[in-house]
């Protein structure tokens, strides 16, 4: 299975949380201890158990465009 991260641009984000409602894996939230330049709490990837697939949905959803999908794939073994 593909594993993934994402990075939130806090200057972008203005914590409106549809990513979060999106995630199929739940490990986006909304960050209730920080706030953006902009007086926003941002959207973090809280993902301790690497569950992230890189799905992308959050990027697609995000209506600022704040969200960066990294998505790492394993190389498929070549047979010999």
């Amino acid at each position: 299975m593909a594993k993934g991260r994402i990075t939130v641009d806090e200057y972008l984000c203005k914590g409106c949380g549809l990513c979060t409602e999106v995630c199929p894996q739940e490990v986006l939230v909304i960050a209730l201890d920080r706030f953006t330049p902009k007086g926003y709490h941002p959207a973090v990837l809280e993902d301790p158990g690497g569950k992230c697939t890189g799905c992308a949905i959050c990027a697609q959803m995000c209506p600022d465009a704040a969200i960066t999908v990294y998505r790492m794939v394993r190389p498929e073994k070549v047979s010999v």
